[in-house]
């Protein structure tokens, strides 16, 4: 299917109807291509082979002040599509308790590609599988026991309309990577050791991505090395102290206890149903003290190389960079037109002046929900992680999450990791294994002693962020230097 000038008139014809009929707003995805390749070794052996290829159209309706929303694989079928959307929304309109409100934006006119050198999806299988298998190569050692690679993927080129004359064009591609070794410890519990395809934040997305050794291949023998050592290490002990959280989890503590509690279709209670909400209501913008003056978040932070970077959303807003959180300051959330109007309205001031380019579908088939984009904690002053450790004088180094259990309004948490570095009066004394934290999402932030230098900062891509009902899986990135937290209560209870 290709987006050519046919489709361009069915479309402009099938939104003069639409708007004609009484609707307040309309807004169409077309999808040329959305296609996917994911291949897993599996100690050694080819495990997973699958490649997908979608295309189609969805059509979305304000009518009523309630949404509906129709999607066709056939493009031919678009006027139809338009009609369903259409009386779905109109049905809706009956049981709606809040009119929803897109408001009044300028049309957008724009276009963007991720930056690409060579396309991944370009590259013959036996390229990929032939690396994939030199990379295996290096993670065997007698005491591992499992080896795993897994690659994913991505391109999607799609075009967007809207009845306020909006026209954006946008080809985004995704690499993402995990290579991990596995063994059994001296008490014959599995443990793992792994990493992921990272990125500096700048850069393409390209296959070149994946074979820079910095980013990921280059850690082979060093996951291997560390779960030898894990493999013989003790238990991490239950008590209270410092942690210092690595990208490599920090990533995940942002993403659970900043990213999904200041979506604001969440904080409006959209979410309930099936992912729960949020502790963070519409009188903590400006008041709520999230964590200490050490903490500033921000939303997309100019980043070129993320699955989080979008160029615009799949409402046509231009992605901004805006801080969520200031100084410790909660100031601003992750949304979309409809939602701001809507918390507004039920705050009774102007709250939030414009979009946070948060509104996102995972496929032609789906409506747009609020997600995250790139959530990212600002670099700090406090040095490198060297720097870090040698300042802490009771602490555990952390990295890579193993399980999490989230509260249902994200007011708490318990993380388990892969590994543990003990820290004893400013200097890293041994590997641990089991480590565990946890503990409540604003007193965890009050406790914010430190945070790295931009050289200790980077970008940790997530591929699998499931959200919505029906259940919508989207990719993001947070930006993460290394974070320093007190007083945590650490380890289970023997």
């Amino acid at each position: 299917m290709e987006i050519d000038a046919v489709l361009d008139s069915a479309v402009a014809a099938g939104m003069a109807q639409t708007m004609a009929a009484g609707a307040q707003y309309c807004d169409v995805r077309c999808y040329s291509e959305d296609a996917s390749e994911n291949l897993l070794l599996y100690d050694g052996n080819l495990e997973q082979n699958a490649a997908e290829l979608e295309s189609g159209l969805g059509v979305r309706v304000l009518c009523g002040g309630a949404w509906g929303f129709a999607a066709t694989s056939r493009v031919r079928e678009a006027p139809q599509a338009f009609v369903r959307a259409l009386a779905n929304a109109r049905t809706a309109a009956a049981l709606v308790g809040v009119p929803l409100d897109m408001g009044r934006c300028p049309p957008v006119s724009g276009a963007y590609r991720s930056p690409v050198g060579r396309d991944p999806l370009d590259v013959p299988l036996a390229e990929k599988l032939d690396f994939l298998r030199r990379l295996d190569a290096r993670l065997a050692a007698p005491f591992v026991q499992h080896r795993l690679i897994r690659l994913q993927l991505q391109r999607m080129t799609n075009r967007f309309w809207n009845s306020e004359g909006s026209r954006i064009d946008r080809q985004l591609t995704n690499c993402f990577a995990t290579l991990m070794v596995m063994g059994l410890d001296q008490d014959h519990r599995m443990q793992r050791r792994s990493h992921e395809l990272w990125t500096s934040g700048r850069g393409t997305r390209g296959w070149e991505m994946v074979l820079e050794p910095a980013l990921w291949s280059g850690r082979a023998e060093q996951v291997t090395e560390e779960l030898g050592q894990l493999l013989q290490a003790p238990v991490v002990e239950h008590r209270r102290r410092s942690v210092i959280l690595l990208p490599g989890q920090g990533f995940l503590q942002v993403h659970e206890t900043i990213g999904h509690p200041l979506e604001l279709d969440r904080i409006l209670g959209y979410e309930l149903s099936f992912a729960g909400g949020s502790f963070v209501t519409l009188e903590s913008f400006g008041r709520l003290q999230y964590g200490s003056e050490k903490l500033t978040v921000s939303a997309f932070g100019g980043i070129e190389n993320s699955p989080g970077s979008f160029g615009y959303d799949d409402e046509g807003t231009p992605e901004r960079d805006y801080l969520l959180i200031d100084r410790g300051l909660l100031v601003n959330c992750l949304s979309s037109r409809a939602m701001i109007n809507e918390a507004n309205q039920r705050a009774g001031r102007r709250l939030f002046a414009a979009s946070g380019g948060a509104s996102r579908a995972t496929a032609f088939y789906r409506a747009p929900i609020d997600r995250m984009t790139n959530v990212n904690i600002v670099p700090g002053t406090d040095g490198t992680l060297d720097q870090i450790v040698a300042a802490t004088e009771d602490g555990l180094i952390l990295d890579c999450p193993t399980s999490w259990s989230i509260g249902s309004n994200r007011e708490h948490f318990h993380f388990g990791c892969e590994i543990a570095w003990e820290v004893r009066d400013g200097q890293i004394a041994r590997v641990l294994r089991n480590p565990t934290y946890q503990g409540h999402t604003l007193e965890f932030y009050r406790s914010l002693s430190a945070v790295g230098d931009a050289s200790t900062w980077r970008v940790q891509q997530v591929p699998n962020c499931g959200k919505g009902e029906p259940n919508q899986i989207m990719e993001i990135g947070h930006g993460v230097p290394v974070l320093r937290f007190d007083d945590v209560l650490t380890g289970e209870r023997s």
